[in-house]
């Protein structure tokens, strides 16, 4: 289980690993911290988890909420599960409901407002997790978040800088209850400021209680229900009803050395980290320069390949033209990799397999169970509409739907749209070795595969993998770096044909991540854990 990690770090943050028997590490201290409570009252990995999401909801509101949606894998000690808790259509929901209440391109739907969301699925993944996994009672595991709503925190740096900028965004601070509920003095909060969600406590409690049946099937659904049909939304409460979280198989592929990434299968993008690393399984990546032009080149061509099948193929299961396993399939792969030309950059398009603001958790206890969990509200702060009195910001997940007639994600009721949020978890020889996550739309697969090739080829300690720089593809040649990037790589890159822009922005996500990697036993050595620099984050332990 042990693997020959590098332990220096040559990079700026210089931040340590933790090393641990139970682990928790997200990108909140009191988030972590409870978690830990629960590891410490006797519970495991699972009430860990769910306790630091509900934390998560208040104290970083600007990448998640009550309202959001959310994916999780566990290994339970005998096997890895998946769960799929991404919010499905309204029945009202059709192409010709969008009719003159599209977005500004008439592409898609709005980014803001009711016409955005989608059932959330966030508590119910909680509450399914709970069930199934749990050992403290379910209500406890809400305790330290209506602590945190009630007496409030103090609003930390990068948590306030984005809160902020979303400040000034008039079509989010005009939707309902937004401005009430995030601007109580009619601005952000200020660095260190004190920010209370009384509401939230409320919703809180009540999502104890029951299981989360009031927030679906009670009388927070009711009010979600009311408030959409007063402000001209097609939520329903029917369609919180009709709602279920879905447990699924994890989708898989072999790397080298014996690891296998798993990653949770469509309708999210977690497959593009899956094909990326299919296609650079061929080149040798590990004899070169792990921060230099060659080795960072073969990643971006890589993850643009990725990307180009994902964005052409995949939707809800139910509604794409083919299976997962096809674009994992190994001969497809090769091809796709022949395509990479290791002196020049180029745009891709789809190929033919078929020839006929988020946030990150994850925990780790001493008797084996990981947890790889994430919620989001998709863009900082979701719809921007909250339910004011129980505290609920609601997710613009129906953004990321289509109105193209022929593509496989178009809006339908009651479907899945695209998702852009993947926990993942790494294995070796059928054996679990790391839990991990990185945060940021479509910078997630692109942290997956710049991590791991850090940690798998070239030696790094998850720390270390997590403070190095980091690149982000946007579309055709344009990249984003970070300007920690050295800049002869950077310079060699754009000789090659990338047309990169270096970025030194707080809003600009370069995907902050969590890991956990298993050590050894767990009740002997434990785990390291990191966390990443690039947002307010904890690893904590004992």
């Amino acid at each position: 289980m042990r693997h020959d990690f590098h332990w220096a770090n040559g990079y700026a943050s210089q931040r340590t690993p933790v090393f641990a028997r139970n682990v928790v590490a997200t990108s909140h201290p009191l988030a972590a911290q409870a978690g830990l409570r629960m590891l410490a009252a006797g519970g495991n990995a699972v009430d860990a988890a769910v306790a630091t999401a509900a934390v998560m909801t208040l104290v970083e509101p600007c990448s998640n909420g009550l309202g959001s949606d959310a994916f999780a894998i566990v290994w339970d000690g005998q096997r890895l599960q998946g769960l799929n808790a991404s919010g499905h259509a309204p029945q009202a929901w059709t192409p010709s409901y969008f009719r003159g209440r599209h977005g500004p391109d008439g592409k898609a739907p709005p980014a803001r407002g009711w016409d955005a969301v989608t059932v959330p699925g966030a508590v119910s993944a909680w509450v399914a997790l709970s069930q199934r996994y749990g050992k403290l009672p379910f209500a406890d595991l809400m305790a330290p978040a209506i602590e945190v709503a009630e007496r409030g925190y103090a609003v930390p740096v990068i948590v306030q800088q984005k809160w902020a900028l979303a400040a000034r965004v008039h079509e989010l601070v005009t939707q309902p209850g937004f401005a009430e509920t995030f601007l109580p003095r009619s601005r952000a909060p200020e660095v260190g400021e004190l920010f209370r969600m009384p509401a939230a406590a409320c919703a809180l409690r009540l999502i104890g209680e029951t299981q989360g049946e009031a927030f679906y099937r009670g009388e927070i659904a009711a009010a979600i229900a009311r408030q959409a049909a007063a402000q001209g939304g097609a939520m329903a409460e029917a369609d919180l009803a009709a709602y279920r979280p879905e447990w699924v198989d994890t989708i898989e592929i072999d790397y080298r050395h014996g690891y296998r990434l798993h990653e949770i299968p469509p309708n999210g993008q977690g497959i593009a980290a899956l094909i990326a690393l299919g296609i650079l399984r061929h080149f040798d990546i590990g004899g070169l320069d792990p921060d230099g032009i060659e080795s960072q080149h073969l990643q971006i061509e890589a993850m643009k390949l990725a990307f180009a099948d994902v964005y052409r193929y995949v939707s809800d299961p139910a509604s794409m033209s083919l299976r997962p396993q096809d674009l994992l399939d190994d001969t497809y792969l090769a091809e796709r990799a022949r395509l990479v030309d290791p002196k020049r950059a180029r745009p891709f398009a789809p190929g033919n397999p078929v020839k006929g603001g988020t946030i990150y958790l994850t925990a780790a206890d001493e008797r084996g169970m990981m947890v790889s969990f994430i919620q989001s509200n998709y863009m900082g702060f979701g719809s921007g509409v909250v339910v004011p009195e129980y505290g609920i910001s609601l997710q613009n997940r129906g953004h990321c739907f289509t109105l193209d007639e022929h593509h496989p994600n178009i809006v339908a009721p009651r479907k899945r749209p695209f998702h852009t949020i993947i926990p993942a978890f790494l294995m070796r020889d059928g054996e679990p070795q790391m839990s991990f996550g990185v945060m940021g739309g479509n910078m997630q697969p692109q942290g997956h595969l710049q991590t791991l090739v850090r940690m798998l080829d070239y030696h790094q300690n998850p720390q270390t993998a997590c403070d190095a720089p980091r690149w982000r593809f946007n579309q055709g040649l344009q990249i984003n770096a970070e300007t920690s990037m050295r800049h002869d790589t950077v310079a060699g890159l754009q000789a090659l044909g990338h047309e990169i822009e270096q970025i030194n922005d707080s809003y600009q996500d370069f995907g902050a991540g969590q890991f956990i990697w298993r050590q050894g036993e767990p009740s002997v050595e434990g785990y390291v854990a990191a966390s990443d620099p690039r947002r307010d984050g904890a690893a904590v332990g004992f």
